[in-house]
């Protein structure tokens, strides 16, 4: 097998650790805090997790440990999407795995959560390991969206853990993934089968975070490779001078990407999800402040600039959130009869029919292509797929027009040319930063911390990551203390609560306090490529959000 250059030199980069996570591994014991609640819907949630509600904030200190030697085997699952740093959890456990005891195992279920239902895994070795080591991707045991919420699939799961002798399960995964992961820890509590769940936070779309999970992984990968796009986009907006380029970033329920690449970036406009809401700016009025920038450039003679748009932006547009609302629960009430219409024409007037007079409204003068992108297949969740939403075509459509309305009225002369872009699987699986590789090491070896020491239905923490790694905190939170209740297929299912954009947070406060600066001048900065060698400002800064948020 032949390697790139930089996939070799990777191969050798030893990841940093926290201090506490140095050393002889048998001297890490468990420090126990006050008890948690969950953000929200406390009393529902207690009676849904009796075993795992509740529990205490874990924190490591210097003591012996004589449970880190104790010979186990470990499961492990790579869940939902790709983000960059998911080997280097892996490779973290699998080392911590061994120091504590070198005949201990760690079997990589294939394929996501699925490869335990199935019984499809593989033992991870060290020579099978060293070809993933800091690089990115999934592909070591693969990945998979398979839910697992029924008792069948969780008794399912005990019998295949028995058999293969597993001790704990660790899930790799987003905020549905690690609610699974604590319904199961649940679960297997209360049938006393012997197995521990922790869970890790992953996801490039940042929103899975709070005080004690600073950021989830993938993210600050993902925001650095999007934007080294965007700057070379913004290079050639510069010296083209001749077209306005739309850029549609992942992050369905959160801004924090569009956000966090204006930081690094700063585009002549990046829309924030969570500020249309909280000002309840319908599309026209979205679309109007972007003809504003427009217009002002034109007089200046500069027909070009970037917009940055969430890709989530349509469900936070009051008119459009509440016509999506009422599609998911008309399509989860009546899926089977909306089965047998066999075309758009036939779906589209059953949907206006049983609509209500508003939303029939907004679905009627949307174009035809967006309604069509609202029709179709549903998300595991039975949602609609805003990802195959065009909200940077749509928006691009509707500036055309009231830019051609007003040149007729004499209004404008500019020219408005434009090109449309969606940056989202460039970022999934790119070469983790030097952040990544060692906050996901870190990650792993916490995990092993956790199991080892007795716990179940936590998720890995890592905290203190402004600071460089030798300032890092490591230990765990109960999964419970972030969840709340969702309405998921028409009903109220608990769900770790997502992370979104804080209007009155610093990283959106600075964005804000430039904005208007940006729109008119030439402010654009061009991150470049990541950068894994030279000085340290350079190959290991974390994200700005990071850095504004502490």
């Amino acid at each position: 097998m032949k390697h790139s250059a930089l996939q070799e030199a990777r191969y050798a980069y030893k990841p940093k650790l926290p201090p506490i996570l140095r050393g002889a591994i048998e001297t890490i014991q468990l420090q126990q805090g006050e008890p948690t609640e969950s953000v929200e819907d406390r009393q529902a949630l207690k009676q849904l997790f009796p075993h795992t509600y509740g529990k205490p904030v874990a924190l490591f200190t210097k003591g012996e440990n004589s449970s880190i030697g104790n010979r186990i085997s470990v499961g492990v699952v790579l869940s939902g999407g790709q983000a960059p740093g998911g080997h280097n959890v892996i490779s973290g456990l699998f080392d911590a795995i061994k120091k504590g005891n070198p005949e201990s195992r760690l079997i990589g279920f294939l394929g996501g959560p699925g490869g335990i239902l199935e019984e499809k895994q593989i033992e991870i070795t060290s020579e099978y390991l060293d070809l993933y080591r800091n690089t990115g991707g999934f592909d070591i045991i693969g990945s998979g969206r398979t839910k697992l919420e029924a008792e069948e699939q969780f008794d399912t799961c005990i019998e295949v853990c028995h058999r293969l002798k597993i001790d704990a399960l660790l899930i790799i995964g987003g905020d549905d993934s690690n609610t699974n992961g604590a319904l199961l820890a649940e679960y297997f509590l209360k049938k006393d089968a012997g197995i521990k769940v922790i869970g890790v936070p992953k996801t490039i779309d940042g929103d899975l975070k709070n005080a004690h999970i600073e950021t989830s992984f993938g993210f600050d990968t993902a925001t650095k490779t999007y934007s080294e796009l965007i700057g070379n986009i913004e290079r050639d907006a510069n010296s083209a001078r001749k077209y306005w380029h739309f850029i549609k970033l992942m992050g369905r329920s959160a801004s924090h990407i569009a956000l966090e690449c204006a930081l690094q970036t700063r585009p002549n406009i990046a829309i924030i999800s969570e500020e249309v809401a909280a000002k309840r700016m319908t599309l026209n009025q979205i679309v109007d402040s972007i003809v504003r920038v427009v217009r002002v450039r034109a007089d200046q003679g500069n027909n070009f600039g970037v917009v940055l748009i969430p890709e989530g932006l349509i469900e936070f547009i009051p008119e459009m959130k509440k016509l999506i609302s009422e599609l998911n629960d008309l399509l989860a009430e009546n899926q089977e009869y909306y089965d047998t219409l066999n075309t758009f024409e036939d779906q589209s007037a059953w949907i206006n029919k049983n609509l209500s007079k508003d939303s029939s409204y907004v679905f009627s003068s949307l174009p035809n292509n967006i309604q069509r992108q609202l029709l179709m297949d549903r998300d595991p969740h039975g949602n609609v797929q805003v990802s195959r939403i065009e909200t940077e075509k749509l928006l691009i459509e509707m500036v055309e027009d009231k830019l051609s309305e007003l040149k007729s009225k004499g209004e404008y002369s500019g020219v408005f040319s434009s090109q449309n872009h969606f940056f989202g699987y460039e970022g999934r699986c790119a070469f983790p930063s030097n952040f990544d590789a060692d906050y996901c090491y870190s990650l792993g070896f916490t995990s092993f911390i956790l199991i080892a020491s007795g716990l179940s239905g936590y998720m890995a923490s890592v905290k203190n990551l402004h600071r460089p790694a030798d300032e890092w905190v490591a230990g765990g939170i109960p999964i419970t203390m972030m969840m709340n209740l969702e309405q998921r297929h028409g009903k109220q299912k608990p769900v770790i609560k997502k992370a979104l954009v804080e209007l009155d947070g610093k990283p959106f406060r600075t964005f804000a306090s430039m904005r208007d600066e940006w729109a008119l001048k030439g402010a654009y900065t061009f991150p470049g490529a990541i950068q894994y060698y030279g000085p340290a400002e350079v190959c290991n800064q974390p994200t700005a959000t990071l850095k504004l948020e502490h």
